[in-house]
C-alpha cells in the first residue's frame, strides 16, 4: 500500500497496514486486497455480485472484525452487498467505512448495502466512518444503506461518523427491533464547503421491551447542506427517544424532521430537534487563553461532536 491508502486505512478503521493477524476484509478499487479469518468468524465472498458474507458462530466473544473499502482512484463507482449474520450470545466490535482518496476530474463513489441478522442475546457494536479527501472540484460520493434485524434480548450499538470531504451522501437506516432487545444509534456528521448530507432513519419497535436512542450530532458550515429525517413506529410496550442537535454557522442550512408513530397505546416515544449556532460566550472564554478564533472554533465542534 501507498502512503495515501494508508492514510485513508488508519482514518476508517484505526488499521496502520495490513495486519499479521485478526479478523479482516479490506476491499482497495472494487477488489479484495486482503482477508483474515479464524475458527469462529468466517468471510466468504458473494458468488453472485460483489460482498461478502460474515458468518459468527454463536458464543463468539470478545472478537473485533474490520472490513474498511477504500477507493483510491477516479471514475470508480463501487457498489457492494455485505451480509452479517451474528450467532446467538455472541458479544464482538465490527469496524466498517470507506475512504475516497480522488485527486482526478472524475467522480469516485461508494454505495456499501449492509444487513444485519442478529440472533439472541447478542451485543454488536458496529463502527462507521467516512472520509475523502483530493481534488476539490471533484465529488466523492458515499451512501451507506445499513438494515438491521436486531433479536431478542440483544443489544446492537451502531456509531456512525462522517469525517469530512465526501461531497455528497444519503444515509439510509432501516431496523426492526425484538422482544427486549435494544438498538442504540450514535451519528455524528460534519459538512463544510458546499457538501450536502442526508439522513434516514427509520426504526420499527416491533415487540414488548423494545428500544431505541438515536442521538444525532450535525456540523454544518460555509455553504453546505444538512437533512436529517427520522421515523420511529411503535407497535408494543416499547421505548424510543430521537434526539438531533446541530451547530450552524455561515451561509450553511440544517433540516431536521423527527416522526414518531404510536401503534400501541403502550409506546412511549419522544423526540426532540435543536439547532443552534456556535457559543459566543465558549468562544471568547477559549480565545481569552490564547487561541485564535479559528482554533476556538474546531475546538467546540469537536467537543460538540464527541
Amino acid at each position: 500500500m501507498n502512503e495515501n491508502t494508508k492514510f485513508i486505512l488508519e482514518q476508517v478503521s484505526g488499521l496502520h497496514d495490513i495486519p499479521q493477524a485478526g479478523i479482516y476484509n479490506i476491499r482497495e478499487n472494487g477488489k479484495l486486497l486482503a482477508r483474515n479469518i479464524d475458527e469462529e468468524v468466517n468471510i466468504i465472498s458473494k458468488k453472485d455480485k460483489d460482498g461478502i458474507d460474515i458468518v459468527v458462530k454463536p458464543n463468539t466473544k470478545n472478537k473485533s472484525i474490520h472490513i474498511p473499502v477504500i477507493v483510491s482512484m477516479g471514475g470508480l463507482n463501487d457498489l457492494v452487498y455485505n451480509d452479517f449474520y451474528i450467532g446467538d450470545n455472541a458479544d464482538i466490535l465490527i469496524v466498517a467505512g470507506c475512504g475516497i482518496h480522488n485527486t482526478t476530474d472524475k467522480q469516485s463513489s461508494h454505495n456499501g448495502i449492509h444487513s444485519f441478522h442478529i440472533g439472541k442475546n447478542c451485543k454488536v457494536k458496529y463502527v462507521e466512518k467516512h472520509f475523502a479527501f483530493g481534488n476539490a472540484k471533484t465529488s466523492k460520493i458515499l451512501n451507506p444503506t445499513t438494515e438491521i434485524v436486531v433479536g431478542e434480548g440483544s443489544v446492537f450499538e451502531m456509531e456512525t461518523l462522517q469525517l469530512g470531504g465526501v461531497s455528497f451522501a444519503d444515509r439510509k437506516t432501516y431496523a426492526k427491533v425484538k422482544k427486549d432487545a435494544k438498538l442504540l444509534i450514535r451519528e455524528n456528521i460534519l459538512t463544510s464547503s458546499k457538501e450536502e448530507a442526508i439522513t434516514h432513519f427509520e426504526v420499527e419497535l416491533e415487540k414488548e421491551g423494545s428500544r431505541v436512542e438515536v442521538v444525532s450530532r450535525a456540523v454544518a458550515k460555509d455553504k453546505s447542506k444538512q437533512e436529517f429525517n427520522s421515523i420511529v413506529i411503535g407497535k408494543a410496550e416499547c421505548f424510543g427517544h430521537v434526539e438531533c442537535d446541530g451547530i450552524l454557522a455561515d451561509n450553511a442550512e440544517i433540516i431536521s424532521t423527527p416522526k414518531i408513530i404510536a401503534k400501541s397505546p403502550e409506546a412511549n416515544l419522544v423526540h426532540e430537534a435543536a439547532i443552534g449556532k456556535i457559543s459566543e460566550e465558549q468562544q471568547n472564554k477559549l480565545m481569552s487563553l490564547g487561541l485564535t478564533k479559528e482554533e476556538a472554533e474546531k475546538v467546540i465542534i469537536q467537543g460538540f461532536l464527541k
